[in-house]
């Protein structure tokens, strides 16, 4: 069976109603086969159309890795990545084809690479007030950025997930937040009585309809 179907299948259907993966995700696994079809045609010495199932050996997939690595200069992390979206292929593959298990269970052996894990920086207590007391809170601004330094500070939340933020995602009375955080899973928070304050105080001067808290 040629992979062009398998592939349609895999980004049309599999991925987005069956497993109910986040757009990120997607667009992160249609990345890394942007790059592995034309490497593994090329490896097969055939064209990317005519790519079949049994073109995904161990050894293409080994030699891709090792091409993101040497000739790429991919850190493992980003090896791990690229690898992570075959092995999802793969998974598909058994799920939706029993028959060819033995294919998807060859890749789906195939380890992860180990990789060093970088030591996270921090900031002294004088080095954050010292970015809190930067804010000029005369400025338009001021409140808005002094509120949101505040909330990065207390949640300790990505910045891709505080513009994800909508009003009702904040509960005064209980001083919580809810999170939507990475694969579409929500963490409530707990947050200082000032944060809270603060937003509230942001919301009531300049947010009179509702619009996320950030902007």
């Amino acid at each position: 069976m040629k992979l062009a179907p398998l592939l349609h299948e895999f980004f049309d259907r599999y991925l987005p109603y069956i497993k109910g993966t986040s757009l990120h995700t997607i667009k992160s696994y249609r990345d890394a086969f942007k790059l592995f079809l034309p490497f593994a045609a090329k490896y097969h010495h055939i064209k990317v159309a005519s790519l079949r199932e049994e073109h995904l050996c161990i050894e293409v997939v080994l030699n891709f890795l090792d091409d993101l690595e040497r000739d790429r200069n991919n850190i493992a992390k980003t090896r791990n990545q690229r690898l992570a979206a075959l092995k999802s292929f793969a998974k598909m593959i058994r799920f939706m084809y029993p028959e060819k298990r033995e294919l998807a269970d060859r890749l789906l052996n195939i380890p992860q690479k180990r990789t060093q894990k970088a030591l996270v920086g921090f900031l002294y207590e004088e080095e954050v007030l010292k970015i809190f007391g930067a804010v000029d809170l005369k400025r338009k601004d001021g409140l808005r950025d002094y509120a949101l330094l505040h909330l990065l500070y207390d949640s300790g939340a990505r910045a891709s997930e505080v513009s994800m933020l909508k009003l009702e995602y904040l509960n005064p009375q209980e001083e919580t937040l809810a999170i939507l955080g990475k694969g579409n899973r929500y963490r409530i928070i707990h947050l200082e009585l000032k944060t809270v304050q603060l937003l509230q105080l942001y919301i009531k001067k300049y947010r009179v309809t509702p619009k996320p808290p950030y902007q």
